[in-house]
């Protein structure tokens, strides 16, 4: 049975499963326009989180066939899984941030045999012992694989811009960090409950209330640019910190308000990690080292592989940010490339 809530002045929220996965499920929300419903986000790309979100539909009164368009906050599956089977039951648009449809086409693009190579060659060479990288070389090139063929946006989300939603005002703001082109979306309108703010925010995972989102690495292997990722992280909460809106509807958990106080707690975190790091670099780390030293939500031998990857990006992601700061570098002639603090330890 869909789990719906009705956050009032037009706004539902259907709660679609993400299979084996302990965030649970993703709120896919259904914004009424004059030109029918549009959902921000549609959820994983499974039979059954598919026939939730149909359930869902139904249980806000509509049904997918009639769903005007799809508004995406990122390119993870999570979130755009579904979009294209939305699009094809209702000949609806989806619309996206440049920099994560550039991903997105990345992913078409790429053969699954070569995106495990270029994910064993980074491994690598940020440390990860053999019997890590072993199983992706050998892994079988398939096609079918989840997330392989996500489909591409054909509307453009502009920063700044109002979005082309008859009879509501719903504002784009790009909000880096998570992913590229992370969105979040500002709904100018009053608060149902009139409650003191300005409007709702929709944010996507830039801003959960009790989880601290990843913050990852989606470089083209064909391109030599040392990106941030969480430099653009802090410096957009900073930003959505001073919109002081009346609510959060967030992707994952509940809707909260007090965004500022969120924002605050958030930079809290990451300044007390990278703090946490600058101490662990007193010796020299490979990113892979480094990630075996952090803090996770489990002792690291209990991490399987898939999520370690995910970590040593979150790690490698936390040293640029120490590299940038003038706090960390790089050894010379370390191979695979070691990192040590700079300054008081």
């Amino acid at each position: 049975m869909a789990q719906v809530h009705d956050h009032g002045g037009g706004v539902r929220s259907v709660e679609v499963p993400i299979p084996d996965n302990p965030l649970g499920y993703t709120l896919v929300y259904v914004v009424d326009t004059d030109r029918g419903p549009v959902l921000v986000d549609t959820g994983w790309d499974d039979p059954g989180s598919w026939d939730t979100l149909a359930e869902g539909l139904t249980a806000c009164g509509t049904a997918v066939g009639e769903i005007h368009g799809v508004v995406i906050t990122h390119h993870h599956p999570d979130h755009h899984g579904l979009s294209g089977r939305v699009r094809e039951a209702s000949g609806g648009w989806i619309a996206m941030h440049t920099a994560d449809t550039a991903v997105v086409r990345r992913t078409r693009d790429t053969r699954p045999g070569r995106w495990f190579a270029c994910m064993a060659a980074k491994l690598t060479a940020a440390g990860a012992p053999e019997d890590h990288v072993a199983p992706l070389r050998a892994a079988v090139p398939r096609t079918t694989l989840p997330g392989f063929s996500p489909a591409l946006p054909d509307r453009e989300i502009v920063p700044g811009e109002l979005l082309d939603l008859p009879g509501r005002r719903l504002r784009a703001i790009w909000t880096p960090g998570h992913t590229p082109g992370h969105v979040c979306l500002h709904l100018e309108e009053e608060h149902p409950a009139r409650l003191p703010g300005l409007g709702r925010l929709f944010s996507g995972d830039h801003l959960l209330p009790e989880i601290t989102p990843h913050i990852g690495l989606y470089e083209d292997p064909d391109d030599a640019t040392v990106t941030d990722p969480l430099g653009d992280y802090l410096d957009s909460l900073e930003r959505v910190g001073r919109l002081t809106p009346a609510e959060v509807l967030p992707a994952h958990q509940h809707a909260f308000t007090d965004s500022p106080a969120r924002v605050r707690e958030l930079l809290a975190h990451h300044e007390e990690r990278l703090a946490g790091l600058h101490a662990l670099l007193a010796e020299p780390l490979t990113p892979w080292q480094l990630a075996e030293r952090m803090e996770w939500n489990r002792p690291w031998d209990e991490i399987p592989h898939a999520s370690r990857n995910i970590a040593v990006s979150e790690a490698e992601a936390h040293l640029r940010r120490l590299v940038k700061l003038g706090r960390a570098e790089a050894v010379a002639g370390s191979d695979p490339v070691a990192y040590v603090a700079v300054g008081h330890v």
